[in-house]
């Protein structure tokens, strides 16, 4: 199932739902790459994650990571546990 494009701001209309983790392709390493491109270089990233109605992707800036969440610009947490692809 493609993912559907939603704005970063819809986020928060969304019930997140656990992805398999054979869905999950996502290091550590791309995480904090993620972070660094949003704090250092003011860059965005594309997230891939799974919702109760089905996977959805935003373009957004990721601002931190902790063990559980990355939160995005809006003060905006995604569980981990609900990525399926980030680049």
């Amino acid at each position: 199932m493609e993912a559907e494009f939603i704005e970063k701001e819809e986020v928060i209309n969304y019930h997140f739902a656990e992805a398999n983790p054979k869905d999950n392709h996502i290091t550590k390493d791309q995480l904090e790459r993620a972070v660094r491109l949003g704090n250092e270089f003011k860059s965005k990233t594309y997230i891939t994650f799974l919702t109760n109605e089905g996977p959805k992707r935003i373009e957004t800036t990721v601002w931190t990571l902790t063990d559980e969440y990355i939160q995005i610009k809006g003060g905006v947490s995604i569980p981990l546990k609900s990525l399926i692809d980030i680049d």
